[in-house]
């Protein structure tokens, strides 16, 4: 059995590449929000969030050959503690990263390197902000909108949990997109119309993720762009090629 870390849109090509490899493929993920994984019979699913003994106890119970992890690449939490996870019980960890959309030298983007840097750089030009990022980290965007009087609106995931998220940290309904993305350009530059935004943050979640979508519509709309930089990663282990990452799966553990 093979573990899968899933979450983003690479899940199912790489569940169904490792079952069609002959692996049986359990794929994790931390949430309910449905996922597609791809239809096969090697292929099945849980979900819940999984701490460092979940992790290690789900390993053991259901006598895992490797992880391979398929999580976001700003999901720095469970990507450290499945690589601890995997040297303390030695299984291989394999994990598939997403290239990024944005050039590192791009300069029509400002870069920060985290949500405290940027939430005081997306109220600095006094226009209203559209945060793109989730409803994880909304704390210090909601306080530089209240002590700055800018308008802030924050695209989530149409989740119990996202909304509930909006709801805690003070955000009306009417600052409030719910949704699922990837977002096209067309929603993209009719949703920064819509609130007039000015300034638009984001991660750079790369083309699959439609960083380029958002990047292209706030340039049509004269929008300024603030990204959060990648966490560091190590590059041992990491592919961005479904194929070959398969194929190191199977040299390693046959």
């Amino acid at each position: 059995m093979i573990l899968l870390l899933g979450g983003t849109s690479s899940t199912s090509p790489l569940a169904l590449g490792l079952a069609r490899a002959g692996y049986r493929v359990l794929v994790s993920k931390a949430t309910d929000v449905p996922l597609e994984v791809g239809d096969h019979a090697g292929i099945e699913t849980r979900w819940g969030p999984l701490d460092e003994e979940g992790l290690a106890a789900l390993v053991a119970a259901r006598q895992i050959r490797a992880i391979v992890d398929a999580t976001h690449p700003y999901a720095t939490l469970i990507r450290a503690t499945a690589a601890r996870v995997a040297r303390a019980m030695a299984v291989p960890y394999l994990s598939l990263g997403r290239r990024p959309a944005v050039a590192a030298d791009d300069s029509s983007v400002q870069w920060v390197a985290d949500h405290a840097a940027a939430a005081v750089a997306a109220f600095v030009p006094r226009r209203p902000v559209l945060l793109t990022t989730g409803a994880r980290h909304l704390a210090p965007y909601v306080e530089q909108s209240r002590r700055t009087g800018v308008p802030l609106v924050a695209r989530v995931l149409d989740h119990p949990d996202s909304l509930a998220s909006c709801r805690r940290a003070g955000l009306s309904p009417a600052q409030v997109i719910a949704g699922r993305g990837p977002y096209s350009l067309e929603e993209n530059l009719r949703q920064i119309r819509r609130f007039e935004i000015g300034v638009l943050v984001t991660k750079d979640g790369g083309p699959a993720g439609g960083t380029l979508e958002k990047l292209r519509a706030a340039e049509a709309a004269g929008c300024r762009v603030i990204v959060i930089a990648r966490p560091a990663q190590a590059d041992a282990g990491s592919f961005t090629d479904v194929d070959a990452l398969v194929a190191e799966l199977v040299r390693l553990v046959g």
